[in-house]
């Protein structure tokens, strides 16, 4: 399965993927089954450090019971790559744009998901053959910032990431992403309640 095929599967139904950062093993499979609950199809979790890769580890396991679909974020490092998919993640996610890794994830078979933050990223990215990016840090650079890119590259396929949470993330997709990522809100009721309020999020009756 392509990237673009992948992608376009998980954020069919419901616009949100899950991102956990810096949390215990357990604490990642809590937020996961928090997000699963919610309806989300996809979790990322960022496997910047030795103990990441456990929660990583944790919520592969996890996903599989339920048939959900998690990647590893902050993916910079061809070994991180290698681990991230030993360990199974089914994506990886980069803050930036390294065709290194955008060559090893085509030559592995892994959809890579890579952070853009200027036209010379997207265009650059696409040339590539990647459609769906990162918009990273989603709410530095704005909503706008996505509405104005999606002019000279309509074939993108955003994915807003950093900042995001049920205050912003209607206006991210009103300006044309096609995903948000979002962490604290599912550790939050609050929050998580105004994901399903703003339509974010199915209501609790056609939840999976």
């Amino acid at each position: 399965m392509s990237g673009a095929e992948l992608f376009e599967g998980l954020f069919a139904d419901v616009r949100v993927m899950g991102i956990f950062r810096g949390a215990s093993p357990r604490e990642t499979v809590r937020l996961c089954h928090a997000a699963w609950d919610a309806g989300v199809t996809a979790v990322e979790v960022p496997v910047q450090t030795e103990e990441a890769f456990a929660s990583l580890a944790a919520a592969v396991a996890a996903g599989r019971e339920r048939g959900r679909t998690v990647g590893a974020g902050t993916v910079r490092f061809p070994e991180q790559l290698r681990r991230a998919v030993d360990t199974g993640a089914r994506f990886t996610v980069a803050p930036g744009l390294d065709l290194g890794i955008v060559r090893l994830s085509g030559e592995i078979g892994v959809p890579h998901l890579p952070g853009v933050a200027t036209s010379t990223d997207i265009d650059t990215a696409l040339k590539a053959g990647l459609t769906w990016l990162k918009a990273f840090p989603a709410s530095v650079l704005g909503a706008e910032w996505v509405r104005a890119q999606l002019a000279p590259f309509p074939e993108a396929r955003f994915v807003a990431t950093g900042g995001m949470g049920a205050s912003n993330a209607r206006d991210f997709l009103g300006a044309g992403c096609r995903a948000v990522a979002i962490g604290s809100a599912f550790g939050d009721p609050e929050q998580l309640a105004r994901l399903v309020d703003e339509g974010l999020l199915p209501a609790v009756g056609s939840r999976t």
